[in-house]
């Protein structure tokens, strides 16, 4: 048997009463959910398992709801003594992959991603940017067109460069609206609008960047205790200064999901496992390579299943 990869997932993942069934017969895992709560200073842990989704959904709660989540997730998964060899996150995943690989505390991490998403939302007055999917298009031929528009005095970027022929764009409306007419008219299959409060991974996300390194100096990073595969140069990582650094970056920067996960690939990885809400992972990383074992694990069905599977494998 090949190498086990544990991955989190990002923001989008987010439902109302994710982990309540977990925290409900665990008692470890509810420890986690209250934990949160007093790093927080609200009761986070109500938001998660009784909404409202719009709440929930406001980047500020919906990012430690979810690093909350996917590390009760973990905490339930760890009786499998089943271990990663390496880790990775999308985007705000990446802190989740942080604290599974122990260069972050689970509290530290809860505050710095509820900051960072405070951060992101004021960073560019709300309505003012925004992001788009791009499918069925080369990342060289929207660069191209991106880095065109951007000439022409609009902002507008590649932000997550997801899997095969899903790209997502990101920047100032206007960039957004001009790249997504440019990329259908060169040949892109679609290209859609996404709900979100701001266009996350851009040069726009510069100021948010700035107030994050504070946040960062003031909790303790230490070297991580499994590579870490960074968003931003999709290549393994340990030691705490860079991932400091790499954690700046990724607030501007494309999150390089797909070289990623050939990385991981590339070093022995064969079977993922998705740890938190949602299979959202677990459809990207099946577009890069549909021969991989996959898991997603999300509640106690889904991790007994996954136990049982794994251990079958390694027979």
């Amino acid at each position: 048997m090949g190498k086990i990869a544990f991955v989190f997932p990002g923001q989008g993942s987010q439902t109302v009463g994710m982990g309540k069934s977990l925290a409900d017969e665990n008692e470890n895992v509810l420890k986690l959910f209250k934990q949160a709560d007093e790093r927080l200073g609200y009761s986070l842990s109500q938001l998660i398992f009784e909404g409202p989704q719009e709440q929930l959904t406001q980047t500020m709660n919906a990012q430690p709801a979810l690093l909350t989540t996917s590390i009760a997730v973990l905490e339930a998964f760890k009786q499998s003594g089943i271990t990663a060899d390496y880790v990775a996150g999308h985007s705000l995943g990446e802190y989740s992959a942080l604290v599974a690989a122990e260069a972050i505390s689970f509290t530290d991490g809860v505050y710095a991603v509820h900051k960072r998403g405070e951060f992101m939302e004021d960073a560019v007055p709300n309505g003012e940017g925004t992001m788009a999917a791009v499918l069925g298009m080369e990342r060289e031929a929207l660069q191209a067109i991106t880095d065109k528009i951007t000439e022409s005095g609009h902002s507008v970027q590649l932000a997550n460069l997801n899997s095969p022929g899903q790209i997502v764009i990101s920047g100032t409306k206007q960039g957004v609206e001009l790249a997504g007419v440019e990329a259908k008219m060169a040949g892109a299959k679609r290209v859609l609008p996404l709900e979100v409060s701001g266009p996350f991974h851009s040069q726009l996300m510069r100021p948010a960047a700035d107030r994050l390194l504070s946040v960062l100096d003031e909790i303790k990073l230490q070297d991580a205790s499994v590579p870490v595969i960074a968003n931003v140069s999709a290549t393994p990582i340990t030691a705490s200064g860079e991932i400091k650094e790499k954690l700046l970056q990724q607030l501007y920067s494309p999150v390089l999901w797909e070289d990623t996960v050939r990385k991981l690939l590339a070093l022995g990885v064969d079977t993922f496992i998705e740890i938190g809400p949602g299979k959202v992972l677990s459809g990207l990383i099946k577009k890069v390579d549909r021969n991989v074992q996959l898991f997603a694990i999300s509640d106690s069905k889904s991790i007994e299943s996954t136990i049982e599977a794994i251990k079958e494998a390694a027979k």
